[in-house]
């Protein structure tokens, strides 16, 4: 990796023992220099003043001056304020990290760091179509496998399909109610979308039989209650797990019309998985572990046969998982499912991308793993994200309320199509082409727009302000791509050939917005690192959009193929470009997006 503060600190250590010798040396503090101050990069001196026995400003200005003296291939100056040592290095560095950075076509990418990491998301259910809150959720778990991987991780990228409960038992009651043997192919309807209008239909007869139910003189909790629906689906779930052919059939028949859909879904937005997980398969597991703990004292069953773990001891409270009826709730299945998987993988690390509203869940799930006595628990991280707003407000999936993510693709596909053509940058494509890139550039709008926001925060999503060409959003990266791409197409066809492997002339001395540029560079293996620590795509967008803005201003001022422009300077911008391009397209494939060559 090129690490430049690695290199600054070995200068200023060098001058540390050369001036004060190296017993009872405190480690340096080195960091970037703050961008109201001159320098690149600052030392702060005050931990030295008891072996230089010197004042701040004193101290600063020795070691500046040894280290201008003996390091004159790196420090160009220095200047002191009060106790902070700020050093400028020479533009030969800068030349020379360009140069390690052409030689190192994989920078920033780390190939194996020892451990294993699974991650799980999407977890849909299996009774509607995925909507804008899954898009936030695959996008952010694809991205952080992306991006793990990238950091030396083995990854394993899993998703756990909620196929049964009473939720799957409605949609099925009312396709049986309602359906009148509808299916997609009759229907003309993907398969998800299908088996969704009738969760909808089932809380629209719920709803009914309850009014009518105080119509009758019942308090609203008891009509909840009581409502024939809601104990026919409830009826319907204990038949399903007694595996109640009927039932079961009816159930395979209805999941396999979903899981076409998600597929189809998953294709478009670019996502994919190593291993899909069923709780079908899985609940039964948690069973037997509830027994367990239950013959070990561990958890404790209450009168109407509801099995529980006191955590009150632990600041929380009493958690059921069991049913009186012997039925699983979701903690019964994640109990079982995450033991199965540590029994497969035995990973060093497992990653749940899940809303924030189950933070609590995640908390009681690794507690009860621990009580059980799987040390491994301490391993488990919730990725937690917050809920995706709309300019009109929040969804509600029975509601039919929600934006569906398979209209909210194909809206930002043509969205971006008709802001390309208005402006003008598809003109002289075939239509292949210009499909092509409005699916590129209206995913990648999508994808930017939502992994750019902190996971924890939660966003509003506009549609139009993710496809402005001009401010931070994708399609504004994807365009300073293209230009570069079009540079080097233009500098073909004139015969201008850019170096690649770094053997610069040594005495062409870049500009200084040529180093802020090489800066913004050699950042990228830092920004990767600190992204894989943080679990954070947001950090990779903002680098992305950073050096994209950068330059764009550079391009400005500096025109890299004007007739004007000295050959060797033609040849070291387009060298630089063509740099920047790379790295904007190694920064936008940890975020799932792809780049256009032409735009």
């Amino acid at each position: 990796m090129i690490n430049v503060e690695h290199t600054v600190k070995a200068c200023c250590e060098r001058a540390v023992a050369a001036l004060y010798g190296t017993e009872q040396t405190p480690d340096l503090q080195i960091s970037k220099t703050r961008k109201e101050f001159e320098g690149d990069y600052t030392l702060v001196t005050f931990p030295l003043l008891k072996i230089s026995s010197k004042a701040p400003e004193a101290t600063a200005q020795e070691i500046g001056r040894w280290i201008q003296e003996n390091c004159p291939e790196t420090v160009a100056s220095f200047n002191v304020i009060k106790g902070f040592l700020n050093l400028s290095l020479t533009p030969a560095f800068w030349l020379g990290c360009l140069a390690s950075l052409m030689q190192k076509p994989n920078y920033g990418f780390v190939c194996d760091c020892g451990k294993s990491v699974m991650i799980e998301y999407s977890s849909p259910n299996t009774n509607k179509p995925l909507h804008l809150g899954h898009i936030r959720n695959n996008l952010l778990g694809y991205s952080v496998a992306k991006i793990l991987e990238a950091n030396g991780y083995n990854v394993l990228k899993v998703n756990l399909v909620n196929d049964r409960g009473i939720h799957i038992c409605k949609s099925m009651l009312a396709w049986l109610r309602f359906g009148n043997g509808q299916t997609p192919e009759s229907s003309g309807l993907k398969g998800d979308h299908l088996v969704g209008d009738y969760y909808v239909a089932f809380d629209k007869a719920y709803k009914a039989e309850i009014k009518e139910l105080m119509a009758q003189g019942m308090d609203e909790e008891t009509a909840k209650h009581e409502a024939p629906i809601m104990k026919e689906a409830q009826a319907m779930l204990r038949r399903w797990e007694a595996k109640d052919p009927e039932i079961y059939s009816l159930w395979e028949r209805m999941n396999g019309w979903v899981y076409k859909g998600f597929d189809e879904t998953y294709r478009a937005l670019g996502v994919s998985f190593d291993k899909i997980y069923y709780e079908s398969n899985t609940y039964l597991l948690g069973k037997e572990l509830v027994q367990k703990g239950l013959d070990a004292g561990i958890f404790f069953r209450k009168e109407d046969g509801s099995v529980w773990a006191d955590l009150t001891g632990d600041g929380l409270d009493q958690k059921l998982l069991l049913r009186g009826d012997g039925t699983s709730v979701y903690m019964t299945q994640d109990l079982g499912t995450a033991v199965q998987r540590h029994d497969e993988y035995r990973f060093d690390d497992m990653i749940y991308v899940v809303g924030n509203e189950q933070n609590y869940h995640f908390q009681v799930l690794k507690l009860i793993l621990k009580k059980l006595g799987y040390s491994w628990a301490d391993h488990i991280f919730h990725l937690s994200y917050g809920m995706v707003e709309l300019p009109e407000g929040k969804m509600k999936s029975r509601e039919g309320t929600v934006v569906d993510a398979d209209d909210l693709i194909a809206e930002m596909v043509a969205t971006a199509r008709s802001v390309a053509e208005e402006a003008g940058k598809v003109d002289g494509l075939s239509d292949e082409e210009i499909a092509e890139i409005s699916r590129m550039v209206g995913l990648g709008a999508l994808k930017y727009f939502i992994l750019k926001v902190d996971p924890k925060k939660t966003m509003l999503f506009d549609p139009k302000e993710s496809i402005d060409f001009n401010g931070n959003t994708g399609p504004f990266i994807q365009y300073t791509y293209a230009r570069i791409k079009s540079l080097q197409r233009r500098a073909e066809a004139e015969g201008i050939v850019a170096v690649t492997d770094g053997t610069f002339d040594a005495g062409r001395k870049p500009e200084a917005k040529e180093i802020e540029l090489i800066k913004h560079l050699t950042d990228f293996g830092g920004v990767v690192a600190q992204a894989g620590a943080e679990y954070s795509p947001a950090v990779v967008a903002a680098y992305a959009y950073d050096l994209a803005k950068e330059f764009n201003q550079y391009y400005h001022d500096y025109p890299i193929l004007k007739a004007d422009v000295a050959a060797d300077d033609r040849v070291f911008r387009l060298s630089l470009a063509l740099q920047v391009a790379q790295t904007l397209g190694k920064a936008m494939g940890l975020l799932g997006i792809e780049m256009p060559e032409r735009m």
